[in-house]
């Protein structure tokens, strides 16, 4: 699709009270470190209300995190004393000692989250409330906030095209959050400003997200949740191995950025459009019934892909729409997984004994 300007609001239907307008753009050519730039501290101030007053309405609970846990995970196993409880065995290693070993637990709230967020060219457009950058930075506000609540650390690793992951170590509270979205409220922009190139002359960037997603995993990070957020867009699907080996040890959420103009096209004659990855541009008569449907199809297939994809690697999959109530989305999300995982967690009920109650 062809690159859309930045637009000077963000949040749409999930702005503060409704639809809102919040200016998020930094401006072009801001530097990263350039933290007391005024329009970013204002655009950090409203995002941070928009967060806080909208979960904080919807969302209730001293913990409640974004995915519900355990309440507690293993870590290390040290020799059983008496008092302990037994559930917390480590058979492996007290068959090889011959001493009984139970493993320590480390409660949800001292886990580290680590977010991949994806700020590539592709995530420079948008055909509605925003644009997917700005919804990507969103959700990483949304997570944050959730992480902060439960007292988790958080850390990160930008991507963004033409270079290799940044790597954003892990924080605690408020602070640590703030800090994180002024980097990435900061970060410059690449898609607006790449000469256009025919199909043919278009040469390929060097953004990975497989090798960003297995820098989430090397080097090895404290168990605990890691989100990726990301448009999905490209067909190569490497990063499917390394999320999976990624949620063998890791809690694992990918949040999943749409554009509605991403699903199907509109019927506007003539429409020239641009791969902001590689600047290479194409005109597509949109006016054709037939080419439509195909893009839909295709689109759609796509979708599945990645669906499937995730669900192979073992992951949460939360879709996000530049078209929608985000922080709805978010809230429904939490809220099922804790409902499917409550469940879950029920013991089962026993069969009524034959003949009873008679």
């Amino acid at each position: 699709m062809k690159v859309t300007q930045p637009m000077d609001r963000f949040g749409g239907p999930g702005g503060a009270g409704g639809p809102g307008r919040l200016g998020i753009h930094a401006p072009q050519g801001t530097p990263g470190g350039a933290a007391a730039d005024p329009s970013i501290e204002r655009t950090l101030r409203r995002l941070e209300l928009t967060v806080t007053r909208r979960l904080d309405g919807l969302l209730l609970g001293d913990h409640l995190g974004l995915m519900p846990g355990s309440g507690t995970e293993k870590a290390e196993s040290r020799t059983y004393h008496i008092g302990d409880d037994v559930r917390r065995m480590d058979w492996a290693v007290t068959a090889r000692t011959t001493v009984p070993h139970v493993h320590d637990l480390v409660a949800d709230r001292e886990l580290e989250t680590w977010v991949l967020v994806d700020l590539t060219a592709s995530l420079e457009f948008g055909t509605s409330n925003l644009e997917k950058r700005d919804l990507a930075i969103a959700a990483v506000a949304a997570v944050g906030y959730l992480t902060a609540r439960s007292g988790n650390r958080l850390g990160a690793l930008v991507l963004t095209t033409g270079s290799g992951p940044r790597l954003i170590p892990a924080r605690t509270g408020r602070d640590g959050l703030r800090a994180l979205l002024r980097t990435l409220l900061a970060s410059p922009r690449t898609a607006l400003d790449r000469p256009s190139r025919s199909p043919g002359g278009a040469t390929t960037t060097t953004t990975d997200l497989a090798a960003a997603v297995d820098g989430l995993r090397n080097p090895p990070r404290r168990r605990g949740m890691a989100v990726v957020i990301s448009d999905f867009l490209s067909v190569d699907m490497s990063w499917e191995r390394p999320l999976r080996a990624l949620a063998g040890r890791h809690q694992v959420l990918a949040i999943e950025i749409v554009d509605p103009r991403e699903l199907e096209l509109p019927n506007v004659g003539l429409l020239d459009v641009v791969d902001p990855e590689t600047g290479a541009t194409l005109s597509v008569p949109t006016s054709s019934r037939r080419l439509r449907d195909s893009y839909a199809r295709a689109a759609a297939a796509h979708r599945r892909e990645v669906d499937a994809a995730l669900r192979r690697a073992g992951a949460g999959h939360l879709v996000l729409r530049t078209d929608s109530d985000w922080l709805t989305d978010i809230v429904r999300f939490v809220l099922a997984t804790r409902r499917t995982r409550g469940a879950a967690r029920r013991p089962p009920v026993a069969p009524r004994p034959t003949g009873a109650g008679r």
